[in-house]
């Protein structure tokens, strides 16, 4: 779907604070993106630009019936020189905005509404100065980098892509990539009384998973060490039931190539459970800008899956340290601050 509308002859100037709200106000957790790429799109064309929207699809396990689509907003038969670019969705539990005189609070006000009501007052006035700028919203980074991967296909020529995720205003040097493994464990049910009648999976799942916890992993010096995070468990049916199938989903976060830890985790499980790697995002390094605070982003980004849309940067206003959280914010201060760092690094860079 195309728009392509008459820019209006005077726009009021767009207020960060308010658009945050407004935008986190629209309930948006992964699988559910549709409501807020359609208010994108309709807003982005009321402010003259001309937006373009991608269909991303459902996943066969998701159980949604909702629309997913991904937003490209520019100007028509443009070749943008500078794509800002995040996220759409949230993870859940979603609640609403609120705010006080230095916070706005709600889900997805850091991670990453805010964010994109930054990109978007950044992008207004780029464009005012004549400046090529497009604005690219994706559906699917807390889950699997869906829209990101959509939107290589239909990629604008653009020469750097600034991506924006929470760093604290300092831009990333690096992000850590993942590793996401799935363990399977079967066995034999029996009586919890006569043990030798069975065969415990649950058991052969815990072993694997203490070995797992006891690897070296690898350590790079200028971006920190690899880590591993045991998040969900599962098997058996009663504590009197000797189990015949138990089931773990390990989060590794990559420092580098992932064939060392794969090759670990397999030797680990040999002859007790089943491996299958499901989802790999490799670990990337990024530009450096003389006079800018950086950081090295311990998180995954759709930056590995948009490699067409120009050399990449990472950076954003708020702290990953209260995302995905019940008390998710952001400063109005840093907001506003991050408005002007967007503006001073895209003009940096196209000179």
């Amino acid at each position: 779907m195309n728009a392509d509308p008459t820019s209006p002859a005077v726009l009021p100037p767009l207020d960060v604070v308010a658009l945050t709200r407004q935008l986190v106000d629209i309930e948006s957790t992964t699988y559910y993106e549709g409501p807020a790429g359609r208010f994108l799109e309709k807003f982005l064309a009321g402010r003259g630009f001309a937006v373009e929207t991608m269909a991303v699809s459902q996943p066969a396990d998701s159980k949604s019936t909702s629309e997913r689509l991904n937003v490209y907003a520019g100007k028509a038969g443009e070749t943008p020189d500078v794509v800002f670019s995040t996220h759409m969705d949230t993870v859940p539990p979603y609640f609403k905005s609120t705010e006080d005189e230095t916070f706005i609070y709600g889900r997805g006000a850091c991670d990453a509404k805010g964010i994109m009501a930054a990109q978007i007052v950044s992008a207004e006035r780029l464009r005012a100065e004549g400046a090529h700028v497009g604005l690219l919203f994706v559906a699917g980074e807390e889950r699997d980098s869906a829209g990101a991967k959509v939107a290589n296909a239909h990629a604008k020529g653009s020469r750097y892509l600034i991506n924006g995720e929470p760093t604290d205003n300092r831009l990333a040097l690096a992000s850590k990539g993942a590793l996401r493994v799935r363990l399977m464990a079967k066995g034999k049910m029996a009586h919890s009384a006569y043990p030798e009648l069975g065969d415990s999976a649950t058991h052969k799942l815990v072993e694997v998973l203490n070995r797992l916890l006891a690897m070296d992993l690898p350590v790079v010096e200028d971006v920190g060490p690899s880590t591993l995070n045991v998040g969900l468990m599962e098997g058996g049916y009663a504590p009197n039931v000797i189990a015949d199938h138990a089931e773990a989903q390990v989060l590794i976060r990559l420092v580098g190539p992932s064939e060392e830890t794969k090759a670990a985790i397999l030797k680990a499980a040999k002859g007790l459970v089943e491996v299958e790697f499901t989802l790999e995002i490799p670990f990337k390094r990024l530009r450096k800008i003389e006079g800018l605070p950086t950081m090295v982003a311990k998180f995954t980004t759709d930056i590995p899956w948009l490699t067409k849309w120009g050399e990449p940067l990472l950076l954003g206003p708020g702290s990953i340290h209260v995302a995905h959280t019940p008390n998710e914010k952001l400063a109005k201060r840093e907001l506003h601050e991050a408005v002007e760092l967007y503006v001073k690094v895209a003009r940096g860079l196209v000179g």
